[in-house]
C-alpha cells in the first residue's frame, strides 16, 4: 500500500513537470509568432538643386585621320622588311626593299643611250654637207657672174663687128651653163638643208627621249625602296620576304594609319543640330564646342575634342547630318574602328532639380519615383522630366530639393510601407537585410 501510494505520487510529479514545460514552450512559441519582420533596406539618394550643364550624347565610331596603303609600284622580289607589325613608325622610315639589280641595269642602259643621242645631235649640228654645198653654190655664182660680164662686154662689140658672132655665142653658152649650174647647186643646197634639219630634229628628239628613259629608270629604281609616307601605326604584313610583287597590279604590302588626332564619325539629328547652333542656349559656334569621348568600358578619354566637319545638308531618309569630331590621341592609344559615345554641353539649367536616372520608373506611360519621407514611409510620386545632366536627370515638376528618392530596392517596397534607408550600394543593402 505504501509502495502504491509512492508510485502515484511520482506520476503526479511527472505530469506536473510536463505541464509546466509545455506551458513554457507554448509561451515562447507564441512570442516568436507575434514578432513582425523588419522593414526592407533600400538605397536612397537626396534630391539636389543646382545649376548644371545639359548634355547631348551621340554614338560614333573612331577612324584614322589618314590611312595609306603601301603598294609595290614595280615588279620584283621583296628582298627585305624593316619593321615590326603593329608598331609605331615615323614619316620617312624605310619599310621595304625590292631587288634593285634589274632597275640599276636599266638605268645604266638608259644613260648610255643618252650619251649616244647627244653625240648624234652634235654630229648633225656640224652641217658639213650643207657647208660644202654652200661653197659649191658660191663658186657657181662666181662663174655665172663672170659669164654675165663676158656677155655684157661682147654684145656691144658684136654689133660693131669688133668681135665675131662666134665669140658672142660662146660667151652666151658659157653664161647659160653657169646659170644652170647655179640652179643645180641651189637645189642641192635646199635638199641638204632640209635633210640636215630633219636629222638635227630627230637627234634632238632622241636626246629628249633618252632623258625621259633615264628619269623613268631612276623612278623605277627609287620605287625599290618603300618609305613611310606618314607617321602612325603600321598593320599586318601582307606579303613575306622572297615573294614576287608588283606583277600585273600594285601588290598591297601593308597599311599605315595616322591616329593622332583621332577622328570620330557620328550623326546629328535635326533637333540636336538646332540645340548645338542655337545662340540662346549653347551660346557658341559649332566649331567652338568641346566634346567628351566616352569609351566602351565607360571610361572618358582624357582629351576633349572639337568639331571638324559638319555636312552641308540633312539626309532626307534619316533626318540626320553627318558630323566628325577630332580628339588628341597621343601615342595612338585609341585605334580606328572603336565604338564610342560623344557628349557635349549644349546649355545650362539654372537651379535644376536633379535625381539619378536609375530612380525613375515608368508606370502606365507616366514617369514615377519612390519618395521616402522623414518617417521613412514610401510614397509613389509622378514627375515630369527634362534633359539629362551627366548621370542625373532634370525634374521639371513633382519633386523638391532635399527630398529622398529610392534608387535601389524599389521592387521590395510598396507605397505606404516602411523602409530602412541607406546610402550604400545594393550589395551592402542586401547584406544588411
Amino acid at each position: 500500500m505504501n509502495i502504491l501510494h509512492l508510485r502515484n505520487l511520482w506520476l503526479a510529479v511527472g505530469v506536473l513537470v510536463l505541464a509546466v514545460a509545455g506551458a513554457a514552450c507554448s509561451s515562447k512559441g507564441g512570442a516568436k509568432h507575434d514578432n513582425t519582420p523588419p522593414p526592407p533596406t533600400v538605397v536612397v539618394a537626396e534630391v539636389t538643386q543646382k545649376t548644371v550643364p545639359i548634355y547631348s550624347e551621340f554614338v560614333g565610331q573612331t577612324k584614322a585621320e589618314e590611312t595609306v596603303e603601301l603598294r609595290a609600284r614595280v615588279e620584283g622580289v621583296l628582298q627585305k622588311v624593316y619593321f615590326r607589325e603593329g608598331s609605331p613608325i615615323r614619316k620617312g622610315q624605310l619599310l621595304f626593299t625590292i631587288d634593285k639589280r634589274p632597275f640599276a641595269a636599266a638605268l645604266d642602259s638608259a644613260r648610255a643611250l643618252a650619251v649616244k643621242a647627244a653625240s648624234d645631235l652634235a654630229q648633225a649640228q656640224q652641217r658639213t654637207d650643207v657647208l660644202q654645198a654652200q661653197a659649191e653654190l658660191a663658186d657657181a655664182n662666181a662663174v655665172l657672174t663672170r659669164a654675165d660680164q663676158d656677155v655684157n662686154r661682147l654684145a656691144p662689140l658684136a654689133k660693131e663687128k669688133a668681135v665675131t658672132e662666134q665669140d658672142l655665142d660662146a660667151a652666151l653658152a658659157t653664161q647659160k651653163s653657169a646659170r644652170a649650174t647655179v640652179d643645180s647647186r641651189k637645189a642641192n643646197l635646199t635638199n641638204l638643208e632640209a635633210a640636215v634639219k630633219y636629222t638635227i630634229e630627230r637627234a634632238r628628239a632622241e636626246v629628249t627621249a633618252s632623258k625621259a628613259r633615264i628619269t623613268q629608270a631612276e623612278l623605277d629604281l627609287s620605287y625599290c625602296d618603300i618609305y613611310a609616307p606618314i607617321s602612325g601605326v603600321i598593320g599586318f604584313l601582307q606579303v613575306d620576304e622572297g615573294n614576287l610583287v608588283g606583277r600585273g597590279d600594285a601588290t598591297l604590302l601593308a597599311t599605315v594609319s595616322k591616329s593622332d588626332p583621332l577622328l570620330v564619325d557620328f550623326n546629328v539629328s535635326e533637333i540636336e543640330y538646332l540645340k548645338l547652333t542655337n545662340p540662346e542656349t549653347a551660346g557658341k559656334k559649332t566649331h567652338d564646342l568641346s566634346f567628351d569621348l566616352m569609351l566602351s568600358d565607360e571610361s572618358v578619354h582624357p582629351h576633349q575634342g572639337r568639331f571638324r566637319v559638319l555636312d552641308r545638308t540633312v539626309d532626307p531618309t534619316t533626318g540626320t547630318l553627318k558630323a566628325e569630331a577630332a580628339f588628341p590621341n597621343p601615342g595612338s592609344y585609341l585605334r580606328p574602328g572603336q565604338f564610342a559615345r560623344l557628349r557635349v554641353a549644349v546649355a545650362q539649367h539654372e537651379n535644376a532639380i536633379l535625381i539619378p536616372q536609375r530612380a525613375v520608373q515608368e508606370l502606365q506611360g507616366a514617369k514615377t519615383v519612390m519618395v521616402v519621407d522623414n518617417e521613412n514611409k514610401v510614397s509613389l510620386r509622378t514627375v515630369r522630366l527634362g534633359d539629362k545632366a551627366d548621370k542625373d536627370i532634370v525634374v521639371l515638376d513633382g519633386l523638391s530639393g532635399g527630398e529622398r528618392v529610392i534608387v535601389e530596392g524599389m521592387q521590395k517596397v510598396r507605397p505606404g510601407g516602411q523602409v530602412n534607408p541607406s546610402t550604400g550600394n545594393q550589395q551592402s543593402a542586401s547584406t544588411e537585410h
